[in-house]
């Protein structure tokens, strides 16, 4: 990337290409209207794949999401084989799954070689009360990131928590700032 012409605003603009935001069967309807918002902040593409626990136009859906809903960059796929084929994912390297089960913390990870080396990168959660289906555990265990929790007095974070938090440590990584 070309850095001395280029304003942090355009820079910005360019990272956020890099990267989406992916949900795998949300429940909540204020959950996913809160990481529609978030994609809307940060000029962010939000994928869902069906199910969807709620319909699209669910007023708690527009309430989370405000008057913003209708500016979500939105794309909605029927599976995940719809996924992969309509987005193209050529690697596995351009995956990262999300899970409280996980070992391996996304702070970790580098996302700037996987994106130099493979396109467009793909943050995926899944539904509030089963996460991603055992089966891409099966095939991408390796790809499964998660965010530190150091009590062991809760389960979880909240969905739009983890998405957001997720979302700005992506483009912190992204952009190189340290």
């Amino acid at each position: 990337m070309p850095q001395g012409e280029w304003c942090a605003h355009c820079r910005i603009f360019y990272v956020m290409e890099k990267f989406n935001l992916v949900l795998h069967a949300p429940e909540i309807p204020g959950n996913t209207g809160n990481i529609g918002r978030t994609a809307v902040a940060l000029n962010l593409r939000l994928i869902l794949i069906r199910p969807l626990g709620f319909s699209l136009d669910e007023k708690s859906l527009r309430r989370a999401g405000l008057d913003y809903w209708q500016h979500v960059n939105l794309t909605i796929y029927e599976s995940f084989d719809d996924f992969y084929e309509g987005e193209k994912i050529a690697s596995t390297q351009q995956l990262f799954f999300f899970s409280r089960f996980t070992k391996q913390s996304f702070y970790e990870s580098n996302l700037e070689v996987s994106y130099e080396k493979h396109g467009p990168l793909y943050m995926v959660f899944g539904s509030e009360t089963k996460g991603l289906p055992d089966c891409l555990w099966e095939k991408h265990e390796d790809r499964f990131w998660g965010l530190p929790m150091y009590s062991d007095k809760i389960r979880s974070l909240n969905l739009a928590n983890c998405v957001c938090a997720v979302a700005y440590e992506s483009m912190r990584q992204l952009l190189g700032l340290r």
